[in-house]
C-alpha cells in the first residue's frame, strides 16, 4: 500500500546536516525517508520526529553501489510514495597530504562524494521526469570551488559533484525538475567538528562566539527554501557561511 503525501529522500543522512534537513522537511509536512549505511543509527531521529508529529523512515544503502541505490528508490516509490525531493549529502572530508594519498583513498573519496551523487541524482530523475516535477539537491563545500593543501582527493570529488549538479540543472530544468547545489562554506556546528576543535584548542571551544560555526538548522532552512521556490525564481547554487567566515 502506498502512503499519501509528498516524500523527501535524504541520502547520506548523518547526525548533523542530514538529521537537521530531515527535521525541517518533516516539519514542512513531508514524509521523510533517510538513507545511510546503517539504518539502525537513525532510531533516535525517528523517535524524535515522531514525537513532534512527523513521519520518518530509515533505510540502509551503500550510495556507491548502483544496485543498492536502484533498490532504495524502487522500495520507497513502491512502499511510501512518489519522491518529490531528493538530497544527496554523502561525502567524507578527507584531509591527507598529497604524498600520503593512496590510490584507494582517492578513489573512495570520489566514489562517495561524486559517483554516489551521480547515481542518486540520475535515479531521482528517472522517477521525476515522467511526472514533470521534483527537486534534486546536493551538498557542496568550500572544496567544491577551491582546492586546498591536503585536499586533492576531497576537492576533486566535490568539484566533480558540482559539475554533475550543473549539468543536471541545465538538462532537467526545462522539464520542471529543480536541481540545486548548496555550498556550505565553513565549519558546521556538529559534534564531530567540535570534537576536532576541542583537540586543537581545548575547553575554549565551549566559549566560541555563536557565529563561529554554521548551524545545521540554517542549512536545513536553506534547503527547504530551495525546495519551495516557485519556477519563476529558481536558485541553482547558493553559498552559506557565517558572518565572520573569510571567503
Amino acid at each position: 500500500m502506498t502512503a499519501s503525501g509528498p516524500v523527501a529522500l535524504l541520502v547520506g543522512a548523518g547526525d548533523a546536516i542530514g538529521a537537521a534537513v530531515a527535521r525541517r522537511f518533516a516539519a514542512g509536512g513531508m514524509q521523510v525517508c533517510v538513507a545511510r549505511r546503517d539504518a539502525g543509527k537513525a532510531r533516535a531521529l525517528i523517535d524524535e520526529v515522531a514525537a513532534r508529529g512527523g513521519s520518518l523512515r530509515a533505510f540502509s544503502v551503500d550510495a556507491r553501489q548502483e544496485g543498492s541505490i536502484q533498490d532504495l528508490f524502487a522500495k520507497i516509490e513502491g512502499e511510501v510514495g512518489p519522491i518529490d525531493a531528493c538530497l544527496y549529502n554523502a561525502g567524507s572530508n578527507v584531509n591527507t597530504p598529497l604524498l600520503d594519498t593512496s590510490e584507494s583513498l582517492f578513489r573512495k573519496a570520489w566514489e562517495l562524494a561524486c559517483y554516489g551523487g551521480f547515481l542518486t541524482g540520475r535515479e531521482a530523475a528517472r522517477y521525476m521526469v515522467p511526472r514533470g516535477r521534483g527537486t534534486i539537491l546536493f551538498t557542496g563545500a568550500t572544496a567544491s570551488v577551491r582546492g586546498g593543501s591536503g585536499f586533492a582527493a576531497f576537492a576533486s570529488a566535490k568539484f566533480g559533484l558540482r559539475a554533475v549538479a550543473q549539468s543536471m540543472a541545465r538538462e532537467l530544468g526545462p522539464g520542471n525538475i529543480h536541481v540545486a547545489h548548496l555550498l556550505v562554506d565553513g565549519g558546521v556546528d556538529s559534534n564531530a567538528i567540535r570534537k576536532r576543535m576541542r583537540a586543537r584548542i581545548g575547553d575554549a571551544v565551549d566559549s566560541l562566539p555563536t557565529n563561529t560555526l554554521i548551524r545545521t538548522e540554517a542549512i536545513a532552512d536553506a534547503y527547504w527554501m530551495l525546495h519551495t521556490q516557485p519556477t519563476w525564481g529558481w536558485t541553482h547554487e547558493l553559498d552559506l557561511r557565517t558572518s565572520i567566515e573569510r571567503w
